[in-house]
């Protein structure tokens, strides 16, 4: 865990820059943590309009709204978000705004207070998740992983090619580079649109796509 000090008022960071406490939250926090994004010339009103509508409703629900409402709630197309955030929706805009991908996950299988890992066992095989249900070794995930999370997010008709090509590029990509894409590199690359995406991985793409594709964000 980090510190950083900002206009004489100390914010815990993770060692990706997230904050810790999204209680903690203030636009001084935001300001100072722009350039890190890559917004080196500072925050405009477009960029305060999302800042402040993810925080209005994480403290409304507890959690980060899906890219899909940020964009149609904001009267933005993905690429307009995507200008205004070029590290990404996670790692820019909701970070920006204090929200970290430790909060609002769903079907956490541990229950637990904690981070330790825990096993969830499928057939004959034991896989190593986090709480928020993330693969903890992605060299251990295999086609039943992805289908046994795809059953827990309520998938109706399970996973199809669609899916299956999604994950598949994650995976690649992330072999090759070391990274997970963000959302709008994967849209480009497989030519999605946000709508598209968002109806393939209702729970979102973090939350649905790279979860059941055995990968998560670091």
């Amino acid at each position: 865990m980090n510190g950083v000090r900002i206009n004489d008022r100390a914010y815990q960071t993770d060692n990706l820059g997230f904050l810790v406490r999204a209680q903690d939250w203030t636009e001084d926090f935001a300001e100072a943590t722009a350039a890190q994004v890559g917004l080196v010339e500072g925050l405009t009103d477009r960029h305060w309009m999302v800042i402040h509508y993810l925080r209005g409703r994480f403290e409304k629900t507890g959690r980060c709204p899906l890219l899909y409402f940020a964009c149609s709630d904001n009267g933005l197309s993905v690429a307009e978000l995507q200008s205004l955030f070029p590290t990404g929706y996670l790692r820019g805009a909701c970070r920006l705004a204090g929200i970290t991908y430790r909060e609002g996950y769903l079907s956490n299988p541990c229950r637990a207070a904690d981070d330790d890992d825990c096993p969830v066992e499928r057939a004959e095989k034991v896989y190593r998740v986090d709480v928020r249900g993330f693969l903890v070794d992605p060299g251990e995930w295999d086609s039943a992983f992805a289908r046994h999370r795809a059953e827990e997010m309520g998938l109706p008709d399970g996973l199809k090619q669609e899916h299956w090509r999604v994950l598949a590029h994650l995976r690649a990509t992330q072999a090759e580079t070391g990274e997970v894409p963000t959302v709008y590199a994967l849209c480009e690359s497989l030519s999605l649109t946000i709508e598209d995406l968002a109806r393939l991985f209702p729970t979102g793409y973090h939350r649905g796509a790279v979860k059941l594709a055995g990968l998560r964000v670091r």
